[in-house]
């Protein structure tokens, strides 16, 4: 059993057991698929791979929701595992995420689809190595979904507390995808022309604003509270008001994300420092910045803004040319109000003073990245 505390809302220890309760999963698993074919082996090696790291914070929002609901910090094993089945649901989206963005790495190694599209090419296979290993990717992360609903069933929460969860689970798996689907749709966008006009600067921040809320915030924050809740019985006040204080805290979550996505480090994001300006990824950073910029460097960023080509030295005049903006301290303040207006929220909720304590703890940890 695992206690949480709020003065390390998310602890090693914490991080430990859900990594274990996920790990005697798969080793169940394996059995499965060794019955079916031995040459099912890389889906259950890079399972056990991408779900053995992490920062952990669907969990850890599940977790601490339970106890501001009247559950108790020492964690039963029922609720740890349950929490747990919310990282392979996680990891699952990352699977399909970095196939859609091609990405190269994911958690500071290659990103699956390459793992798959090496061994294509390291056994002399037939046929195309990338589409091979968009395929190994796709259907690793679909697995990755089935598990995440067997492991939440077979977590060994009472029947009526999996009942109490299971339509906050529902959703959230409609609202990622959808929420997902929504991003192709605002990836497809022109922002250099679309933020040219009053009316089209509106209407980009808030395409954005929508693609995070169902595929970020609800998704990462504000469901897993809501299914910790769920599962202690929390009372209709209690549900009403994580709910509320999700949705901001998720999208403050998610801006902060979308900073480190062009401004961060390395060795803490797990993916290369300026990727999301090659892949000319649309975030509110971006838009901020195509909208704010007079009409010379937003065409200079539009040039190179998406270039998968760019050096090092273009990356950072286009880091420039957002900072030139203003995007980014206007991106700040948002995540500032957002993160002020969730706290304020869980500040008057009726909740447990640890779970309180507790949620606002991982609330900064989520917002300030201070892993």
């Amino acid at each position: 059993m695992v206690t949480l505390s709020a003065e390390h809302p998310v602890s090693d220890d914490f991080r430990a057991a859900l990594g274990a309760s996920i790990a005697a999963f798969l080793d169940e698993q394996e059995a499965v698929l060794r019955a079916l074919d031995p040459a099912a082996a890389p889906l259950l090696a890079r399972a056990r791979d991408f779900t053995a790291g992490g920062k952990r914070l669907r969990p850890a929002f599940a977790a601490w929701a339970w106890v501001a609901s009247g559950g108790s910090p020492a964690l039963p094993e029922g609720v740890l595992n349950a929490a747990a089945s919310l990282d392979v649901l996680h990891v699952s989206a990352l699977m399909h995420d970095d196939v859609m963005d091609a990405s190269d790495e994911r958690r500071g190694v290659p990103a699956a689809h390459r793992q798959f599209e090496a061994d294509h090419r390291e056994q002399g296979r037939r046929g195309d190595p990338e589409a091979f290993g968009r395929a190994g990717a796709i259907l690793l992360g679909d697995l990755l979904l089935v598990w995440s609903e067997e492991m939440f069933r077979r977590s060994g929460l009472p029947p009526e507390a999996l009942q109490r969860a299971y339509p906050h689970l529902e959703a959230v798996r409609t609202e990622v995808t959808t929420g997902q689907y929504l991003d192709v749709v605002a990836q497809s966008q022109d922002p250099y022309a679309i933020s040219r006009t009053p009316a089209g600067r509106e209407r980009l921040v808030e395409m954005i604003r929508t693609v995070v809320t169902w595929k970020s915030a609800s998704y990462s924050i504000r469901r897993p509270m809501l299914v910790g809740a769920a599962v202690a019985g929390a009372e209709p006040a209690v549900i009403d008001a994580l709910s509320a204080a999700g949705q901001p805290l998720g999208r403050a979550f998610q801006y902060r994300d979308d900073v480190l996505g062009v401004f961060g480090d390395e060795a803490l994001t797990g993916k290369e420092s300026g990727e999301d300006v090659r892949e000319g990824k649309l975030t509110l950073l971006a838009a901020e910045a195509f909208i704010r910029a007079d009409d010379a460097d937003a065409a200079e960023l539009a040039a190179l803004f998406g270039d998968p080509a760019l050096t090092a030295a273009q990356v950072e005049r286009a880091r420039a040319l957002i900072t030139g903006s203003g995007a980014r301290e206007a991106v700040e303040a948002e995540i500032r109000r957002e993160y002020d207006a969730a706290l304020e929220l869980l500040a008057a909720a009726p909740l447990t003073p640890e779970g309180r304590d507790g949620l606002s703890a991982l609330a900064r940890l989520a917002v300030r990245r201070d892993f």
